[in-house]
């Protein structure tokens, strides 16, 4: 599905940080992989983990709560 996205005037982002910042959106979501998102932002893999962190998006989603559970159980 191609859809056009009426952005207000006052935003000024060109397309590729547009696509950068959803492929990053979704990423932190779950909603894509890291591979997908790539492909999304135009980016080879690398590059778009890389960038990751411009987007303040952490590669591993792992929650606190999650990795102290898996150290009691250890």
């Amino acid at each position: 599905m191609n859809a056009a996205l009426q952005l207000p005037d006052d935003i000024d982002l060109t397309p590729s940080e547009l696509a950068l910042t959803l492929a990053a959106r979704l990423y932190e979501q779950g909603r894509l992989s890291a591979g997908q998102a790539a492909q999304l932002a135009g980016l080879s893999k690398r590059g778009f983990v890389e960038l990751l962190g411009s987007q303040e998006v952490a590669l591993f989603n792992y929650p606190a709560e999650d990795l102290a559970q898996d150290i009691e159980r250890a």
